[in-house]
């Protein structure tokens, strides 16, 4: 929609939708679909859409999830490959947005400061190209994800100022960064340094993955191509037969390993063991001090990283940094890793609402010190909806949960004549507050005291499995803890 004119501009929406990443155009498509006499808007920070999606650029950034479950079931994924790089997934959201005519109703580069409720409406700061301007909506939606954009998660290595090479977190990788015969030691883990040893190790003379703890890697076969029953069948009956394998799987997955920690732990080492090469050993390397599914499970597409390991470009190395001088990293066993170029790809630092400021008549919004109801709305925040997808299954499935509960409230809205849906809890001391996030990552532990709480009592509790949620969302009591008022 272009750049706001040089004056003050007061727009007014039904809904407001805040973010055009996969949460946004989800919800955007939903709403006008459930609603189309609804006039809507997406506020867009950015010139484009896709989120994180558009934000990271490392080398190789993929899904850790499949395109199956991670795509959006109104817009199928019709390639072969479950794991999509960043590059294809843009293009399927600009594709999704375009043909579903939902990217004329994006105001891109506008930046949203504040949000702010005054008995009937939100009103809504925005301020696009040092231009500042006000939107209003009865309703707001947030899918503004739960990472920061702006900073990523402090990393606490012991004399980094002393490195005379690169340092790079992936959150902001250099455009122009030639990596090229550079000796490269990645710092963690996780799913995005188990992304950047193999596609760093393509050009690079050698590439060094150093983790304090190991985590559980997994293979999982990603053709480039359809297999003879895709090739058989018609396109839409292929998609959805592979969206409900993939789910089913990876719940079954998620189950299992959570009810049997030791023998799915055995399973998983013996799986990693198979593909080591010579000379790197199960432990320490890969033996995780925690169950799986306690953290994310870390998926190779095609086994691409044990590949890199037995190329020999791929290396890999666990211990404690003791400090880190001019030229390489002292290890507290002794051992010193030379190189050039360090890439801290220690976390990703999460907040909800995107740095936005929440005020509801008249006080500002402490997420820490408010209940999440059913997974999406916060108590004492009238007509809001929050946008949180799984942690323990694809980001996309929990956005659509969301979406289908937001739409039911406002059709109880209209059908009530109501105006006002606000989440009311009358006594919090009788709940046992439990995380928002069911999982043992160090990111989402440090970020526990900032972000909303949750209970294991309905309605106060977080959105956990994609089916119970989606049967809930159209049949399950929405009126427990929620005023209506008109």
């Amino acid at each position: 929609m272009g750049s706001l004119p040089l004056e003050k501009v007061e727009q007014s929406f039904d809904v407001l939708i805040i973010g055009a990443g996969i949460s946004g155009i989800n919800s955007a498509y939903r709403l006008q679909s459930s609603f189309p006499q609804y006039r809507y808007a997406i506020l867009e920070a950015r010139d484009r859409i896709g989120g994180t999606w558009d934000l990271f650029r490392y080398p190789g950034i993929r899904s850790d999830s499949d395109l199956y479950t991670f795509g959006f079931p109104w817009y199928p994924w019709n390639r072969s490959n479950p794991i999509a790089e960043g590059k294809d997934i843009l293009q399927y959201l600009n594709d999704a947005a375009t043909e579903h005519k939902i990217k004329p109703n994006i105001y891109f580069n506008h930046h949203v400061l504040k949000a702010e409720w005054d008995q009937q409406r939100w009103m809504v700061n925005v301020e696009s190209n040092g231009i500042k301007s006000q939107f209003s909506a009865r309703f707001i939606i947030f899918g503004t994800g739960y990472y920061d954009y702006h900073e990523p998660l402090d990393a606490e290595i012991p004399g980094l100022q002393n490195f005379q090479g690169d340092v790079i977190h992936p959150q902001f990788w250099p455009e122009k960064f030639d990596y090229t015969d550079k000796n490269i030691v990645i710092i963690g883990s996780g799913a995005t340094a188990v992304t950047l040893l193999p596609k760093l190790s393509e050009k690079a003379a050698k590439v060094t993955m150093l983790q304090r703890s190991p985590s559980y890697v997994v293979s999982i076969p990603n053709p480039a191509s359809h297999s003879w029953l895709g090739r058989l069948l018609p396109t839409s009956w292929v998609y959805r037969f592979n969206r409900i394998r993939y789910l089913l799987i990876a719940r079954f997955m998620f189950i299992i390993c959570r009810r049997y920690p030791v023998a799915s732990r055995g399973f998983l080492t013996k799986l990693m063991a198979s593909q080591l090469p010579v000379g790197i050993s199960v432990d320490p390397h890969f033996k995780p001090s925690y169950s799986p599914w306690e953290q994310r499970l870390c998926l190779c597409p095609d086994g691409d990283f044990f590949k890199s390991l037995r190329s020999g470009k791929g290396q890999i190395e666990t211990g404690i940094i003791k400090t880190v001088d001019a030229d390489g990293i002292q290890l507290t066993s002794g051992k010193k890793l030379s190189t050039d170029t360090i890439v801290t790809a220690t976390g990703l630092k999460m907040q909800l609402a995107g740095r936005i400021d929440i005020v509801v008549n008249g006080e500002r919004i402490d997420f820490s010190q408010k209940y999440i109801w059913n997974g999406f709305m916060l108590q004492d925040v009238p007509n809001a909806g929050f946008v949180i997808g799984y942690t323990n299954a694809s980001w996309t499935l929990g956005a659509e949960a969301s979406i289908a509960m937001i739409c039911r409230i406002l059709k109880q809205m209209e059908s009530k004549h109501a105006s006002v849906a606000v989440p009311t809890l009358k006594d919090p001391s009788k709940l046992e507050t439990r995380s928002l996030m069911n999982l043992k990552s160090t990111y989402i532990a440090r970020a526990r005291e900032h972000m909303p709480k949750a209970s294991s009592q309905r309605p106060w509790v977080p959105k956990e499995d994609y089916l119970s949620d989606m049967y809930f969302a159209k049949y399950g009591n929405i009126t427990e803890g929620l005023k209506l008022t008109t």
